[in-house]
């Protein structure tokens, strides 16, 4: 599997995320802002994960070694799963900052400035976002579609801020000039409480293929497909195991047959091989299938 295209984009992403994180960090601690401050430092730690989306994309294109024989699809859903943790833990490390920021009074901030680079940013973020994710549906990429939700995340957090800031400069000088001193803090919160859902969710996903749970979608293909085959061929029953791991797909087929009745000569058998992968509409080459035939129940 060639995946020198998704690693160019790994890349591009890494190079300009470390841009837009110091950019914002510095810009964020000059300000006082916790808002910008957390986006800059949300895309620092977004180019360390980066980073091991790059090594597993290299990885998983190998073909394993006697230590790991069956390849290296396993790291996929495991590094997003650390993905996900690592930002679930920074947001709500965050929500917390924001929260004891609002117990204690707030800050005052030059909304104007605020405003106008959290415009910059949600525009640059946000086109990261789409182009990555186009890239990952064309080449259809986990690791991408994670860089992507990250992109998308960044430029939320900066068009809330651009939301958040324009009201405050909106209101400051007036009856609620009071109200600005939590403007910042309350943007980060909220934020937090709206985005979160998106790492808790990779990470549920990512944790389902970890567990090796069977996919839904994938289990009912291949029951509805050996059915009909084992009714064609007159077969005694059939058994399947499926899994998803990462880009990589496990497929597990025991076929009973009766001891009595041969199943004919080897090309014989590998064709019935072929045809349940057509039916499965399998590609062997992103997919581990095994079809076994036997006599014996306790051998499915």
């Amino acid at each position: 599997m060639d995946t020198s295209r998704e690693q160019q984009q790994l890349r591009l992403s890494i190079g300009v995320t470390f841009l837009v994180g110091v950019a914002c960090v510095a810009v964020g601690l000059g300000m006082r802002s916790q808002a910008i401050a957390f986006d800059g430092f949300y895309s620092l730690v977004d180019v360390v994960l980066t980073a091991g989306s790059l090594m597993v994309s290299h990885l998983v294109t190998s073909e394993g070694s006697r230590r790991f024989q069956f390849g290296y699809w396993h790291l996929e859903p495991l590094l997003v799963v650390f993905n996900a943790s690592v930002l679930t833990a920074i947001c709500s490390y965050a929500a917390f900052s924001a929260l004891h920021d609002l117990l204690a009074g707030g800050h005052e901030l030059s909304f104007g400035f605020g405003a106008a680079w959290a415009a910059v940013m949600g525009v640059a973020s946000l086109a990261m976002a789409v182009l990555m994710r186009r890239r990952a549906v064309e080449l259809g990429s986990a690791l991408l579609q994670l860089d992507a939700n990250g992109w998308f995340i960044g430029g939320c957090i900066s068009v809330a801020v651009l939301v958040g800031f324009a009201v405050g400069a909106l209101i400051r000088g007036g009856s609620l000039d009071h109200w600005t001193r939590y403007i910042d803090s309350s943007v980060l919160l909220l934020l937090i409480i709206a985005l979160l859902p998106l790492p808790l969710g990779n990470l549920w996903r990512a944790l389902r293929e970890v567990l090796q749970l069977a996919p839904d979608d994938l289990d009912q293909r291949v029951r509805v497909a050996m059915n009909a085959l084992v009714a064609e061929r007159g077969y005694r029953g059939f058994a399947s195991y499926v899994a998803k791991i990462g880009r990589m797909r496990f497929i597990d087929i025991h076929i009973l047959v009766d001891p009595a009745q041969p199943l004919g000569t080897m090309a014989e058998v590998d064709e019935t091989r072929s045809e349940i992968a057509r039916r499965l509409g399998s590609d062997i080459r992103a997919e581990w299938l095994t079809i076994v035939f036997t006599g014996k129940r306790e051998w499915m």
